[in-house]
């Protein structure tokens, strides 16, 4: 007899376990008063099912700030539902929240019911000091700082147009000084700059003998027609012998000695490190200057005409106007870069202070926000009607081809308007239909036929979540929503996409309205949910 009632009591508790569709569960049993309990019902069910979970604005004697969406976790046939609610009490005590019936294919199945207790936050007021209320905080306009910003850029391009101004003038008087009627003015006035620079004196041995023989090379190649700056010391000393026999110039041995020595002396500090004394390096600038000024008054004297005078004049004028593109070509670089960097300064400081996103928001620029912040449409689309208010008018389209055939067979008429596309990361799609075959529309088989579409077009990855919806007019339907990995075959990246799918059964036919753009984008968040709290249909008469 015992053993009969045993397994009649393992049996009765067997056929319970099996029957026991909904599982409960709390993350605690015990907070502090307004802490929040999380209460999880979870269900498996086959993917035909219909669930529906209790909507309450309270649970017992505890109130309801938070009802989660449901999660959905596809397991080949089935589902895993997992719903949350957010529960919290204000006064302390000990509680139960109580057992609350769930739908699955209208068979009620209840939970269990589970004890909790809230206690009081203890605040000792003799170490816990009091503060006054603060002051309203003043909101700073992101508009204002635009202005501020375009302020700034005014002011910079002013002082940059001053610059270039400045520069202009200042270096065209510099033009017009270093523009010397005779060689050796040039060489002479050059000599003299050289030694207010007092390179040497400051130990830089190497570049004052380097300018020293430039200034008198270039001479030579001026006034000897000699190729004396690509020449070595040897083939210079060597053209100048030339030269002078050629042009009957009369030049002393000793001047010749004295240049070459010079420019070996500085071939040996410019290649070997050679340092020579102090006094020869005064010696060695007497010798140049010397032999430059001998150089030149050996020079046979040619008399102009009034032709020549007339060519010379127009060379100077020539070589004035080629110095001057050539500094006026400076000074737009140098105004650039005043430019580029002054901007760069405010773009960091910009940077610093209100942080990359803003930068790229609000001066690079962001296609979302412009949309959001742009001038919106609301409109009427399809047949039955959908109205919907968007940032951009939605265009007609045909999306028939992406159905499947035999779906196609059921259609009498459907109509599709977009806004953007998948691989943009941003897509809008509002389409209507109307069956050939009257009757109820089952909302669950229309989103998975729409998830099978989605997948069909490259999805991977999809995290599926569904919740009933009603629009503000008492419009009941059904929202899919949650993220899927898109793969760009062509860059090999992959991208991640947040999607919203709303149905809606009207007059016969199906409403549907599609939502992506890449997870993250908190612009093109608020406009989902400006999108969605604008969707309006026909109340279908009862």
């Amino acid at each position: 007899m015992k053993i009969k009632l045993y397994l009649l009591l393992l049996l009765s508790t067997t056929i319970f376990a099996q029957q026991k569709q909904v599982v409960t569960s709390i993350d605690t049993n015990k907070n502090k008063i307004g802490a929040e309990f999380k209460l999880t019902l979870k269900t498996s069910v086959n993917t035909l099912s219909k669930v529906v979970f209790p909507n309450s604005k309270n649970l017992g004697p505890l109130e309801v700030i938070r009802s989660y969406a449901v999660d959905t976790i596809k397991n080949k046939d089935r589902y895993e539902l997992i719903k949350k609610y957010g529960l919290t009490q204000f006064d302390s005590g000990k509680y139960s929240i109580p057992s609350v019936k769930v739908l699955i294919n209208n068979k009620p199945f209840f939970t269990d019911s589970i004890k909790v207790e809230v206690s009081n936050v203890v605040v000792d007021t003799l170490k816990q000091k009091m503060y006054d209320i603060k002051p309203i905080a003043e909101v700073t306009s992101s508009k204002s700082w635009i202005w501020k910003l375009f302020l700034i850029l005014v002011l910079l391009a002013g002082i940059a147009a001053f610059v270039y101004w400045w520069l202009k003038i200042r270096q065209k008087k510099e033009i017009e000084e270093e523009i010397f009627k005779t060689p050796i003015e040039k060489a002479t006035s050059l000599l003299n700059t050289l030694e207010k620079k007092e390179l040497w004196q400051k130990g830089e041995v190497k570049a004052y003998y380097s300018e020293l023989t430039d200034i008198a090379r270039n001479y030579i190649e001026e006034a000897i027609d000699i190729p004396a700056m690509e020449s070595t010391t040897s083939e210079l000393i060597e053209g100048i012998r030339v030269a002078s026999l050629k042009k009957k110039m009369v030049l002393s041995q000793e001047t010749i000695e004295n240049l070459e020595r010079v420019l070996k002396q500085a071939d040996l500090v410019k290649f070997a490190k050679s340092k020579p004394l102090d006094f020869e390096i005064t010696e060695d600038r007497k010798k140049i200057e010397k032999a430059i000024i001998t150089l030149d008054k050996s020079i046979p004297v040619v008399v102009e005409t009034e032709d020549d005078m007339l060519l010379n004049e127009l060379q100077r004028q020539e070589q004035l106007k080629l110095q001057l593109k050539k500094q006026r070509k400076t000074q737009i670089i140098m105004s650039v870069g005043i430019v580029v960097t002054l901007i760069l300064a405010v773009f960091l400081f910009l940077i610093t202070t209100r942080g990359f996103d803003y930068v790229k928001d609000n001066i690079l620029g962001n296609p979302s926000k412009e949309l959001l912040e742009g001038e919106w449409i609301y409109s009427e689309y399809g047949n039955p009607s959908v109205k919907i208010e968007t940032p951009k008018v939605l265009k007609r389209t045909d999306l028939t081809q992406s159905l499947p055939k035999d779906g196609m067979a059921l259609i009498k008429e459907m109509q599709s308007f977009v806004y953007g596309s998948i691989s943009d990361n941003f897509q809008l799609i509002l389409s209507t239909i109307k069956y050939k075959k009257e009757g109820e529309i089952d909302l669950s088989k229309s989103m998975e036929s729409s998830l099978q579409v989605l997948e069909s077009q490259g999805a991977q990855n999809m995290i599926v979540k569904k919740e009933d919806f009603e629009t503000k007019e008492g419009v009941k339907g059904m929202k899919g929503f949650g993220t899927f990995s898109r793969i760009d075959g062509i860059n090999k990246t992959s991208t991640k996409l947040y999607y919203e799918i709303l149905l809606f059964s009207q007059e016969g036919g199906l409403q549907q309205i599609l939502f992506l753009h890449e997870e993250g984008d908190k612009y093109a968040n608020q406009i989902s949910e400006r999108i969605l709290n604008s969707v309006e249909l026909k109340k279908a008469s009862e």
